[in-house]
């Protein structure tokens, strides 16, 4: 009997390209689920499906078509998010899809304090509705955007206070997701997936300071500050508030949470963020303060 096969969404991103790469290396039947398949990374056995969209039902569908089990990675930031969630989710209902591992955030529930979660706990509600079996990835904050964080005079700053987070790096997140397609044991599971510990921005910024060698420092900013350094950046309010409710969530101390889902799941540690920036010195090559 054949290997169940299992689809992949966001193939062409880090994540979801990572766990491609993780089960391509393991033999799986494989099928991506792109939008641009000339984008698609080139992988042993792995089809290759387009679909525009998540929006595309039709599309999704006929990609979806004969899969057993697909991940179904967030779509990009948008105010219509859950409608395309519930699309895609639709449509592999429809496709016969039997199984749907989400990646979610962290705590996802109505009234979490970063506003994008209320995306999560929506498309995980229709997931559970849909009568299929699912485990949902709460992911922490990613541990590759600390860096990016600070801005080139070497401040991070946010509405964060003494707040701490046990930010994951995405690969420990695709490894998890890949240990997850190919066991059906967290069948009806939320699992958290975090880094090794948690930290503060401070501590964060005194530790990329000593191994960078630039000067790197906190400031914690009131909401209002937040507001008003960021209103020129060009985006929709929607986006500025989602982006300082990140801060908040900190300071209110709902991304403090520390699971061993990696180490459990994968056989290794979390990354640390003293890892990542050694592994990546150029994470912080735009720092010059």
């Amino acid at each position: 009997m054949a290997e169940p096969l299992i689809a992949v969404t966001g193939a062409t991103g880090v994540v979801g390209g990572l766990a491609a790469a993780r089960l391509a290396e393991r033999g799986a039947r494989l099928r991506l689920v792109v939008r641009n398949p000339a984008r698609a990374p080139e992988l042993p056995g792995a089809e290759v499906r387009q679909a525009a969209g998540y929006a595309d039902r039709d599309a999704m569908q006929a990609a979806l078509d004969g899969a057993h089990t697909l991940l179904l990675v967030p779509a990009e930031e948008a105010v219509d998010r859950v409608d395309h969630h519930r699309t895609a989710v639709d449509a592999a209902v429809a496709a016969g899809v039997r199984r749907i591992v989400y990646i979610s955030f962290l705590g996802a529930a109505p009234d979490a304090t970063f506003t994008l979660v209320h995306d999560h706990w929506a498309t995980e509600e229709h997931i559970r509705a849909a009568g299929i079996a699912w485990t949902f990835l709460r992911m922490n904050l990613y541990l590759d955007f600390i860096p990016s964080m600070v801005l080139s005079s070497g401040e991070l700053a946010g509405p964060a206070g003494d707040g701490r987070v046990a930010a994951v790096a995405r690969s420990d997140l695709a490894d998890v997701a890949a240990a997850v397609l190919l066991d059906d044991t967290h069948d009806g599971r939320a699992l958290d997936v975090t880094g090794a510990r948690a930290f503060s921005f401070a501590e964060a910024a005194g530790e990329m300071a000593a191994l960078s060698g630039r000067r790197i420092v906190y400031r914690d900013e009131t909401l209002e500050e937040a507001r008003a350094s960021r209103a020129g950046y060009g985006v929709p309010d929607w986006q500025v508030e989602a982006w300082i409710s990140t801060y908040a969530a900190i300071a209110a101390g709902e991304l403090d949470v520390v699971s061993d889902t990696v180490e459990r799941l994968t056989g290794h540690a979390p990354a640390t963020l003293a890892d990542y920036v050694r592994a990546h010195p150029e994470s912080l090559g735009h720092v010059t303060g």
